[in-house]
């Protein structure tokens, strides 16, 4: 009984160096084959390439983070720029010829702006200028062609993707 327990016990020992030396020769390998791969690219060994990598891919993820901050402010900030245009021109007076009249709608994205309107007559032409708020006039009544433009200028936007 005492030679099968030693036998045994023999057996098992080698059979653990036997499965360290294959795990040991894999790796080895594994990692031969790796710095074989960065031969000539660099003479850092793999862990010192993928050492280098992952510090870059920190510095990348830093940047990214910092530019969608700053995309995301433009964007909101860009909300307040001119985004829609509107024009109608139009015929106010009898005894003129032509549409050479014409009402300009400037919008930002709340529909805050202003709407300009030039009235040619034969011997004037006349600016009036008039501050929207909410595609509204604001404490001023808008004319129909004014209407008319800042309809317009809410249409094109909405068409926007």
């Amino acid at each position: 009984m005492v030679f099968n327990t030693t036998v045994i016990i023999w057996a098992v020992v080698v059979g653990i160096v036997i499965w360290l030396t294959v795990l040991t020769v894999l790796v080895i390998q594994s990692v031969s084959h790796y710095n074989r791969l960065s031969n000539g690219i660099t003479k850092k060994g793999l862990q010192e390439v993928l050492d280098a990598i992952l510090r870059t891919l920190q510095t990348v993820r830093g940047k990214t983070e910092n530019l969608e901050r700053v995309v995301e402010a433009l964007g909101t900030d860009g909300e307040l720029h001119i985004q829609r245009i509107g024009i109608i021109r139009f015929n106010p007076f009898a005894d003129t010829g032509g549409a050479q009249s014409f009402v300009i709608a400037l919008l930002d994205k709340m529909n805050n702006g202003i709407v300009m309107t030039s009235l040619y007559g034969r011997s004037s032409n006349r600016w009036y200028v008039k501050e929207l708020v909410s595609g509204k006039g604001k404490d001023i009544t808008l004319s129909k062609e004014e209407e008319s433009a800042i309809d317009k200028a809410k249409h094109i936007g909405s068409m926007r993707v």
